[in-house]
């Protein structure tokens, strides 16, 4: 457990943009200090273009310092994977302690989990704790309970949400909130309770995991609870399907009672959808995956719509802990 006062490793392990977006990433350590946290930065934190060798070394130093009692992810990024090779899993081992982040940071999730050593999904400094104006409440309480208050913890559907960027490069923008759309809340596929533990992570990744055979989730055994999301880059409905179907194929989908799906973001700085577009993308989405579980898996419960992954606000998923689905109450409870 994490608690105020304790130092805590802030890593770029993707990209290095705080160095090119100075304004949300200030903002995000502000916001790490009055959770009473006092952050520490590595040479490649604020470093774009770091080798993968110099990010596996400052993972290595957060890891090996007793001082340093959480880790946490400045921003995603693309190339994450490159790192994996370099670590030396005795350094995370020797020392554990909570990693947060998500987007390519799926990589390092997984490989902390094939580790046993504890992680969460969500959390990076940029994004959730340099959100502009205040931090999404729902946010807040799920970081704040991550954090320092080991135990169950109940997810809620946003009553308010977004998943518009805010451009970086007009820092005025971070003095305001973002506007909302209301909540669409949560919908449920399958009527019977699910007990298990999380594994999963941003889709694209798990793909590009499986694709140098990277996966380290258990091949012969697993029950357990699968939790997916898409990311900026909005695969389409029919890349979404095929990834999944890949995972049929090599016997994954088969392994899981249930699967939470995520918001998927269906707006980008570069891909401006209308709002009936946006709605039409993110229904094509959930298709893709009712179609696939139909095909491979068609007991297992699917619940879409959760606020996790790229979405405002975003709630914070054990990696590899305990959650509990019950489809007739609506709830869903995890364990930090």
């Amino acid at each position: 457990m994490v608690q105020p006062g304790d130092r805590v490793a802030i890593v770029s392990p993707s990209s290095g943009l705080p160095e090119i977006f100075p304004a949300p990433y200030e903002l995000g350590l502000q916001r790490l200090r009055s959770f009473g946290l006092e952050p520490v930065e590595y040479p490649t934190t604020r470093k774009m273009g770091a080798s993968p060798e110099q990010r596996a070394a400052d993972l290595h130093a957060a890891w090996s310092d007793p001082s340093i009692r959480a880790v946490i992810a400045s921003i995603g990024g693309d190339d994450q994977l490159t790192v994996l090779k370099h670590l030396d899993p005795s350094v995370f081992r020797a020392d554990p302690k909570p990693f947060f982040g998500y987007s390519d940071n799926t990589n390092l999730l997984n490989f902390l989990y094939s580790l046993g050593l504890p992680a969460y999904h969500g959390g990076s400094v940029m994004v959730q704790f340099g959100r502009g104006g205040a931090m999404h409440p729902d946010t807040e309480r799920s970081l704040r309970a991550a954090l320092f208050a080991p135990g169950d913890f109940e997810l809620t559907p946003a009553t308010g949400w977004t998943d518009h960027d805010r451009d970086w490069a007009n820092p005025a923008l971070l003095e305001t909130e973002p506007d909302l759309f209301p909540g669409t809340g949560w919908s449920w596929h399958g009527s019977e309770p699910v007990s298990g533990r999380l594994w999963g992570g941003c889709l694209e990744i798990l793909d590009w995991q499986l694709a140098v055979d990277r996966w380290m989730l258990p091949i012969t055994s697993y029950d357990g609870i699968l939790f997916l999301e898409t990311s900026e880059e909005m695969p389409s409905d029919t890349a979404v399907y095929r990834i999944l179907r890949n995972f049929g194929e090599r016997g994954l989908l088969e392994r899981f009672s249930a699967i939470l799906w995520g918001r998927p973001k269906s707006w980008a700085l570069d891909q401006r959808l209308s709002a009936d577009e946006s709605a039409t993308y993110v229904e094509s989405q959930y298709a893709a995956a009712r179609r696939a579980l139909a095909e491979y898996n068609p007991s297992a419960l699917l619940v879409t719509g959760l606020d996790i992954g790229h979405t405002d606000p975003q709630q914070i998923l054990p990696y590899g802990g305990l959650a509990r689905l019950d489809p007739a109450a609506s709830r869903i409870t995890v364990t930090y």
